[in-house]
């Protein structure tokens, strides 16, 4: 699948970042699909699970999937006026719990996949608060990797989801049409649009059915056609890192 990169700058660039890789056979076959006939640039790779394994032997040999680390603290969903776990890996509020695992999560992704992760966010965006947010940080600051919407080179989108905050069914946020809308909207600079893809319905928690018109719509031609006309560049975060890396270099 070719994509653009950032050997000419564009006005406009987009990241398609796909979560959950590594969760479950079908979620990694929904992402595989999606970055070989749609436009998933990216992946953020869940390291506790079954399917990681397979998730990074195929980053392993796909080098134009960039594979960040999706942070993995627990689940939540929304039942009656509130919210209740599904699991909790540690208490969110345990700096040293939290700490320890987010260093492990780190250590299990770079066997896995052989390498540093290219950015990290994480399950149901635990990362935006609290500790995961603190330590998410200072991990990010020490390789020089982006934390999604913590970066002031990306700008995250993540209204692409069928479910409301509430977990109720949302179906139109996830048609071509809303798609199409949401990438003509795109602001100049790098922006990040989050999804999630999965072929069958073998992933845990409320967000099920959903996943299989994701695939449907981010692999629709129409959507590419739309980043044409838009003249938006697709890269993915190993472009990113890239282009910072040669702005670095320039001289003042």
């Amino acid at each position: 699948m070719t994509r653009s990169t950032l050997a000419a700058p564009a006005t406009k660039r987009l990241i398609v970042n796909a979560d959950d890789f590594g969760q479950t056979e079908g979620i990694n076959a929904g992402i595989i699909e999606c970055h070989r006939s749609g436009i998933v640039s990216s992946a953020s790779l869940m390291v506790r699970w079954p399917a990681a394994h397979a998730a990074g032997e195929y980053a392993r040999h796909a080098p134009a999937l960039s594979v960040g680390l999706h942070l993995d603290l627990g689940e939540w969903v929304y039942a009656d006026t509130d919210w209740f776990p599904v699991y909790q890996v540690v208490e969110p509020d345990d700096f040293a719990a939290v700490r320890s695992e987010v260093e492990r999560q780190f250590e299990a992704f770079r066997r896995l996949v052989g390498r540093e992760p290219t950015h990290i966010d994480s399950h149901q965006h635990v990362h935006r608060r609290g500790a995961a947010r603190t330590i998410a940080a200072e991990v990010a600051d020490r390789f020089g990797i982006p934390v999604r919407d913590a970066n002031a080179e990306v700008m995250y989108r993540g209204e692409f989801y069928g479910q409301t905050a509430k977990g109720h069914p949302s179906a139109a946020a996830i048609s071509v049409d809303r798609l199409i809308d949401i990438v003509r909207s795109l602001p100049n600079g790098t922006s990040e649009i989050g999804c999630h893809p999965a072929i069958g319905r073998d992933a845990p928690g409320m967000y099920v059915i959903e996943r299989e018109q994701e695939v449907a719509v981010l692999c629709d031609p129409c959507v590419r056609a739309a980043l044409e006309a838009e003249s938006i560049a697709l890269i993915s975060y190993h472009d990113l890192a890239f282009a910072m890396q040669s702005t670095r270099r320039m001289p003042a």
